[in-house]
Protein backbone atom coordinates (compact mmCIF):
# COMPACT_ATOMS: atom_id res chain seq x y z
CA UNK A 1 0.00 0.00 0.00
CA UNK A 2 1.15 3.53 -0.67
CA UNK A 3 2.44 5.49 2.31
CA UNK A 4 0.11 8.25 3.43
CA UNK A 5 0.84 11.56 5.07
CA UNK A 6 -2.28 13.57 5.67
CA UNK A 7 -3.15 16.89 7.28
CA UNK A 8 -6.00 16.56 9.74
CA UNK A 9 -9.34 18.24 9.10
CA UNK A 10 -9.62 21.06 11.63
CA UNK A 11 -12.75 23.17 11.98
CA UNK A 12 -12.20 26.87 11.19
CA UNK A 13 -8.62 26.13 10.14
CA UNK A 14 -8.27 23.83 7.14
CA UNK A 15 -10.34 25.91 4.75
CA UNK A 16 -9.55 26.18 1.06
CA UNK A 17 -6.97 28.96 1.60
CA UNK A 18 -5.15 26.94 4.24
CA UNK A 19 -5.08 23.91 1.97
CA UNK A 20 -3.70 25.89 -0.96
CA UNK A 21 -0.98 27.23 1.33
CA UNK A 22 -0.07 23.78 2.63
CA UNK A 23 0.07 22.52 -0.94
CA UNK A 24 2.76 25.13 -1.62
CA UNK A 25 4.92 23.23 0.90
CA UNK A 26 4.17 19.61 -0.01
CA UNK A 27 2.96 18.01 -3.22
CA UNK A 28 2.41 14.56 -1.66
CA UNK A 29 0.43 15.03 1.55
CA UNK A 30 -3.29 14.35 1.39
CA UNK A 31 -5.23 17.43 2.46
CA UNK A 32 -8.64 17.32 4.13
CA UNK A 33 -11.51 19.73 4.17
CA UNK A 34 -13.11 20.83 7.37
CA UNK A 35 -15.94 18.47 8.28
CA UNK A 36 -19.12 19.29 6.37
CA UNK A 37 -22.42 17.70 7.33
CA UNK A 38 -24.28 15.72 4.70
CA UNK A 39 -27.46 17.85 5.02
CA UNK A 40 -25.40 21.00 4.51
CA UNK A 41 -23.90 19.58 1.33
CA UNK A 42 -27.31 18.59 0.02
CA UNK A 43 -29.24 21.73 0.94
CA UNK A 44 -26.60 24.44 1.41
CA UNK A 45 -24.44 26.66 -0.77
CA UNK A 46 -22.36 23.98 -2.41
CA UNK A 47 -19.84 26.27 -4.03
CA UNK A 48 -19.11 27.95 -0.71
CA UNK A 49 -18.95 24.68 1.19
CA UNK A 50 -17.19 22.48 -1.35
CA UNK A 51 -15.46 24.73 -3.85
CA UNK A 52 -11.69 24.36 -4.04
CA UNK A 53 -8.81 25.20 -6.32
CA UNK A 54 -7.30 22.44 -8.50
CA UNK A 55 -3.91 23.21 -6.93
CA UNK A 56 -5.12 21.48 -3.76
CA UNK A 57 -5.14 17.94 -5.20
CA UNK A 58 -4.99 15.40 -3.70
CA UNK A 59 -7.75 16.53 -1.34
CA UNK A 60 -10.36 14.60 0.65
CA UNK A 61 -13.85 15.70 1.59
CA UNK A 62 -14.74 14.86 5.17
CA UNK A 63 -18.43 14.35 5.80
CA UNK A 64 -20.41 14.23 9.01
CA UNK A 65 -23.68 12.38 9.35
CA UNK A 66 -25.37 9.10 10.18
CA UNK A 67 -28.07 8.75 7.52
CA UNK A 68 -26.82 6.37 4.80
CA UNK A 69 -28.98 7.91 2.07
CA UNK A 70 -27.93 11.47 2.92
CA UNK A 71 -24.28 10.48 3.11
CA UNK A 72 -24.48 8.69 -0.24
CA UNK A 73 -25.99 11.75 -1.90
CA UNK A 74 -23.46 14.09 -0.29
CA UNK A 75 -20.64 11.78 -1.37
CA UNK A 76 -21.87 11.80 -4.98
CA UNK A 77 -21.98 15.59 -4.90
CA UNK A 78 -18.45 15.68 -3.47
CA UNK A 79 -17.12 13.35 -6.12
CA UNK A 80 -18.77 15.57 -8.71
CA UNK A 81 -16.81 18.51 -7.35
CA UNK A 82 -13.62 16.53 -7.95
CA UNK A 83 -12.59 15.34 -4.50
CA UNK A 84 -10.10 12.48 -4.46
CA UNK A 85 -11.50 10.75 -1.38
CA UNK A 86 -14.65 10.79 0.75
CA UNK A 87 -14.01 10.43 4.50
CA UNK A 88 -16.56 9.87 7.26
CA UNK A 89 -15.95 11.58 10.60
CA UNK A 90 -16.34 9.12 13.48
CA UNK A 91 -14.11 11.04 15.85
CA UNK A 92 -15.31 14.58 16.57
CA UNK A 93 -16.51 14.87 20.20
CA UNK A 94 -18.25 18.26 20.18
CA UNK A 95 -21.70 18.72 21.73
CA UNK A 96 -23.12 19.84 18.39
CA UNK A 97 -21.88 16.68 16.74
CA UNK A 98 -23.36 14.47 19.47
CA UNK A 99 -26.76 16.14 19.24
CA UNK A 100 -26.74 15.44 15.50
CA UNK A 101 -25.82 11.77 16.00
CA UNK A 102 -22.54 11.86 14.18
CA UNK A 103 -18.86 12.11 14.99
CA UNK A 104 -17.35 10.17 17.89
CA UNK A 105 -20.67 9.02 19.32
CA UNK A 106 -20.94 6.72 16.29
CA UNK A 107 -18.20 4.59 17.83
CA UNK A 108 -21.11 3.11 19.80
CA UNK A 109 -22.94 2.10 16.60
CA UNK A 110 -20.51 0.15 14.39
CA UNK A 111 -23.30 -1.49 12.40
CA UNK A 112 -24.75 1.91 11.49
CA UNK A 113 -21.32 3.23 10.50
CA UNK A 114 -20.83 0.17 8.30
CA UNK A 115 -24.21 0.80 6.68
CA UNK A 116 -23.20 4.42 6.03
CA UNK A 117 -19.88 3.38 4.53
CA UNK A 118 -21.52 0.77 2.31
CA UNK A 119 -23.86 3.47 0.98
CA UNK A 120 -20.99 5.88 0.36
CA UNK A 121 -18.92 3.17 -1.29
CA UNK A 122 -21.75 2.28 -3.66
CA UNK A 123 -22.31 5.94 -4.52
CA UNK A 124 -18.76 6.91 -5.53
CA UNK A 125 -15.79 5.51 -7.40
CA UNK A 126 -13.17 7.32 -5.28
CA UNK A 127 -11.97 5.76 -2.00
CA UNK A 128 -14.39 5.89 0.93
CA UNK A 129 -12.46 6.06 4.21
CA UNK A 130 -13.05 6.37 7.96
CA UNK A 131 -11.43 8.57 10.60
CA UNK A 132 -12.27 7.43 14.11
CA UNK A 133 -11.22 7.30 17.76
CA UNK A 134 -10.27 4.14 19.67
CA UNK A 135 -13.47 4.35 21.70
CA UNK A 136 -15.70 6.65 23.72
CA UNK A 137 -16.53 6.99 27.40
CA UNK A 138 -16.53 3.61 29.19
CA UNK A 139 -16.00 1.52 26.06
CA UNK A 140 -13.11 -0.93 26.09
CA UNK A 141 -10.94 0.34 23.20
CA UNK A 142 -9.69 -3.17 22.46
CA UNK A 143 -13.28 -4.12 21.74
CA UNK A 144 -14.70 -0.87 20.34
CA UNK A 145 -11.95 -0.13 17.84
CA UNK A 146 -11.83 -3.62 16.38
CA UNK A 147 -15.64 -3.80 16.23
CA UNK A 148 -15.86 -0.58 14.24
CA UNK A 149 -12.99 -1.40 11.90
CA UNK A 150 -14.19 -4.95 11.24
CA UNK A 151 -17.75 -3.80 10.55
CA UNK A 152 -16.55 -1.16 8.11
CA UNK A 153 -14.06 -3.52 6.47
CA UNK A 154 -16.92 -5.93 5.85
CA UNK A 155 -18.66 -3.05 4.07
CA UNK A 156 -15.66 -2.57 1.79
CA UNK A 157 -13.63 0.07 3.62
CA UNK A 158 -9.88 -0.42 3.29
CA UNK A 159 -8.45 2.82 4.69
CA UNK A 160 -8.70 3.95 8.32
CA UNK A 161 -7.20 6.91 10.15
CA UNK A 162 -7.15 6.23 13.89
CA UNK A 163 -6.91 9.03 16.47
CA UNK A 164 -5.24 7.00 19.21
CA UNK A 165 -7.30 8.42 22.09
CA UNK A 166 -10.69 7.78 23.52
CA UNK A 167 -13.22 10.59 23.33
CA UNK A 168 -15.03 11.39 26.56
CA UNK A 169 -18.42 12.65 25.51
CA UNK A 170 -19.33 13.35 29.13
CA UNK A 171 -17.02 15.47 31.26
CA UNK A 172 -14.46 16.76 28.76
CA UNK A 173 -14.65 19.67 26.33
CA UNK A 174 -13.67 19.18 22.68
CA UNK A 175 -10.36 20.95 23.45
CA UNK A 176 -9.69 18.68 26.42
CA UNK A 177 -10.52 15.66 24.28
CA UNK A 178 -7.56 16.55 22.07
CA UNK A 179 -5.09 16.34 24.94
CA UNK A 180 -6.42 14.78 28.16
CA UNK A 181 -7.30 11.17 27.25
CA UNK A 182 -4.08 9.15 27.11
CA UNK A 183 -2.68 8.07 23.77
CA UNK A 184 -2.55 4.37 22.98
CA UNK A 185 -0.31 4.03 19.96
CA UNK A 186 0.26 0.39 20.81
CA UNK A 187 -3.38 -0.45 20.17
CA UNK A 188 -3.23 1.14 16.71
CA UNK A 189 -0.10 -0.86 15.92
CA UNK A 190 -1.81 -4.01 17.17
CA UNK A 191 -4.73 -3.27 14.83
CA UNK A 192 -2.32 -3.12 11.90
CA UNK A 193 -0.54 -6.28 13.02
CA UNK A 194 -3.81 -8.22 13.23
CA UNK A 195 -5.42 -6.62 10.16
CA UNK A 196 -2.40 -6.33 7.81
CA UNK A 197 -4.57 -6.12 4.70
CA UNK A 198 -6.03 -2.78 5.82
CA UNK A 199 -4.40 0.64 5.45
CA UNK A 200 -3.97 2.03 8.97
CA UNK A 201 -2.80 5.59 9.61
CA UNK A 202 -2.10 6.95 13.07
CA UNK A 203 -3.30 10.33 14.33
CA UNK A 204 -3.00 12.12 17.66
CA UNK A 205 -0.12 13.82 19.40
CA UNK A 206 2.29 13.66 16.44
CA UNK A 207 4.23 16.87 16.96
CA UNK A 208 7.00 16.70 14.34
CA UNK A 209 8.28 14.93 11.26
CA UNK A 210 10.77 13.13 13.51
CA UNK A 211 7.83 11.62 15.38
CA UNK A 212 6.04 10.85 12.13
CA UNK A 213 9.10 8.97 10.86
CA UNK A 214 9.36 7.09 14.16
CA UNK A 215 5.74 5.95 13.88
CA UNK A 216 6.36 4.76 10.33
CA UNK A 217 9.42 2.80 11.42
CA UNK A 218 8.78 -0.93 11.27
CA UNK A 219 11.29 -1.75 14.03
CA UNK A 220 8.67 -3.78 15.93
CA UNK A 221 7.66 -5.64 12.81
CA UNK A 222 4.54 -3.51 12.27
CA UNK A 223 4.50 -1.20 9.27
CA UNK A 224 1.86 1.47 9.65
CA UNK A 225 0.63 2.86 6.36
CA UNK A 226 0.51 6.51 7.29
CA UNK A 227 0.53 9.33 9.78
CA UNK A 228 -1.84 12.27 10.08
CA UNK A 229 -0.47 15.57 11.34
CA UNK A 230 -2.76 18.12 12.96
CA UNK A 231 -1.89 21.21 14.92
CA UNK A 232 1.85 20.74 14.44
CA UNK A 233 1.42 21.24 10.70
CA UNK A 234 -0.79 24.28 11.24
CA UNK A 235 1.28 26.08 13.85
CA UNK A 236 4.65 25.25 12.27
CA UNK A 237 3.81 24.73 8.60
CA UNK A 238 7.44 24.97 7.48
CA UNK A 239 7.91 21.35 8.58
CA UNK A 240 5.75 20.33 5.62
CA UNK A 241 8.46 21.63 3.31
CA UNK A 242 10.57 18.60 4.30
CA UNK A 243 7.81 16.02 4.10
CA UNK A 244 8.11 15.00 0.46
CA UNK A 245 11.80 14.15 0.88
CA UNK A 246 11.72 12.64 4.37
CA UNK A 247 8.52 10.63 4.19
CA UNK A 248 8.21 9.89 0.47
CA UNK A 249 11.84 9.88 -0.67
CA UNK A 250 11.30 12.62 -3.24
CA UNK A 251 14.49 13.57 -5.05
CA UNK A 252 13.54 17.24 -5.20
CA UNK A 253 14.91 19.53 -2.54
CA UNK A 254 13.00 20.78 0.47
CA UNK A 255 10.69 23.75 0.07
CA UNK A 256 11.78 26.59 2.34
CA UNK A 257 9.49 29.28 3.68
CA UNK A 258 10.40 31.85 1.05
CA UNK A 259 9.83 29.42 -1.81
CA UNK A 260 6.47 28.40 -0.32
CA UNK A 261 5.39 32.03 -0.23
CA UNK A 262 6.44 32.47 -3.86
CA UNK A 263 4.37 29.40 -4.80
CA UNK A 264 1.36 30.61 -2.81
CA UNK A 265 1.51 34.13 -4.15
CA UNK A 266 -0.31 33.52 -7.48
CA UNK A 267 -3.16 31.86 -5.60
CA UNK A 268 -3.37 34.83 -3.25
CA UNK A 269 -3.37 37.28 -6.14
CA UNK A 270 -6.20 35.42 -7.85
CA UNK A 271 -8.31 35.35 -4.69
CA UNK A 272 -7.67 39.04 -3.97
CA UNK A 273 -8.88 39.81 -7.48
CA UNK A 274 -12.07 37.91 -6.65
CA UNK A 275 -12.64 40.03 -3.56
CA UNK A 276 -11.28 37.72 -0.86
CA UNK A 277 -9.78 39.75 1.99
CA UNK A 278 -6.09 39.33 2.67
CA UNK A 279 -6.42 38.16 6.31
CA UNK A 280 -8.47 35.16 5.18
CA UNK A 281 -5.26 33.86 3.61
CA UNK A 282 -2.46 35.31 5.72
CA UNK A 283 -3.95 33.98 8.99
CA UNK A 284 -2.82 30.50 7.98
CA UNK A 285 0.77 31.68 7.46
CA UNK A 286 1.51 33.19 10.87
CA UNK A 287 3.61 30.25 12.06
CA UNK A 288 5.60 29.86 8.84
CA UNK A 289 8.72 31.59 10.17
CA UNK A 290 8.62 29.87 13.56
CA UNK A 291 12.08 29.76 15.09
CA UNK A 292 13.64 32.15 12.58
CA UNK A 293 14.99 35.62 13.15
CA UNK A 294 12.26 38.13 12.35
CA UNK A 295 9.42 35.69 13.04
CA UNK A 296 7.76 38.08 15.47
CA UNK A 297 7.89 40.97 12.98
CA UNK A 298 6.51 38.64 10.30
CA UNK A 299 3.52 37.76 12.45
CA UNK A 300 2.95 41.36 13.53
CA UNK A 301 2.96 42.77 10.02
CA UNK A 302 0.61 40.09 8.70
CA UNK A 303 -1.71 40.46 11.67
CA UNK A 304 -1.85 44.25 11.92
CA UNK A 305 -1.43 45.43 8.34
CA UNK A 306 -3.46 42.80 6.50
CA UNK A 307 -6.74 43.99 8.05
CA UNK A 308 -6.37 47.54 6.73
CA UNK A 309 -8.74 48.51 3.91
CA UNK A 310 -7.30 47.67 0.51
CA UNK A 311 -4.42 45.62 1.92
CA UNK A 312 -2.74 43.56 -0.77
CA UNK A 313 0.38 41.55 -1.47
CA UNK A 314 2.59 44.48 -0.52
CA UNK A 315 1.84 43.56 3.10
CA UNK A 316 3.20 40.07 2.51
CA UNK A 317 6.26 41.56 0.84
CA UNK A 318 6.96 43.76 3.88
CA UNK A 319 6.61 40.78 6.19
CA UNK A 320 9.04 38.72 4.10
CA UNK A 321 11.50 41.61 3.95
CA UNK A 322 11.40 41.93 7.74
CA UNK A 323 12.55 38.33 8.04
CA UNK A 324 15.29 38.74 5.44
CA UNK A 325 16.59 41.84 7.20
CA UNK A 326 16.52 40.18 10.60
CA UNK A 327 18.37 37.15 9.29
CA UNK A 328 20.96 39.35 7.61
CA UNK A 329 21.59 41.19 10.88
CA UNK A 330 21.85 37.90 12.75
CA UNK A 331 24.35 36.62 10.17
CA UNK A 332 26.45 39.75 10.49
CA UNK A 333 26.53 39.43 14.28
CA UNK A 334 27.60 35.81 14.13
CA UNK A 335 30.35 36.66 11.64
CA UNK A 336 31.70 39.55 13.72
Amino acid sequence: MDRRLSIAPMMDWTDRHCRAFHRALTTRALLYTEMVTAPAVIHGDRQRLLGFDPVEHPVALQLGGSDPRELAEAARIGEGFGYDEINLNVGCPSDRVQSGRFGACLMQEPALVAECMAAIGEAVSVPATVKCRIGVDDQDPEVALFALVDACASAGVEVFVIHARKAWLQGLSPKENRDVPPLDYGLVRRLKRERPHLSISLNGGVASLDEAEAHLDAADGVQLDGVMLGRAAYHEPAILGQADRRLFGAATGDVDAFEAIARYRPYMAARLAEGVHLPAMTRHMLGLMHGRAGARAFRRILTVESVRPGAGLEVLDRAVEAVREAEARASQRSAA
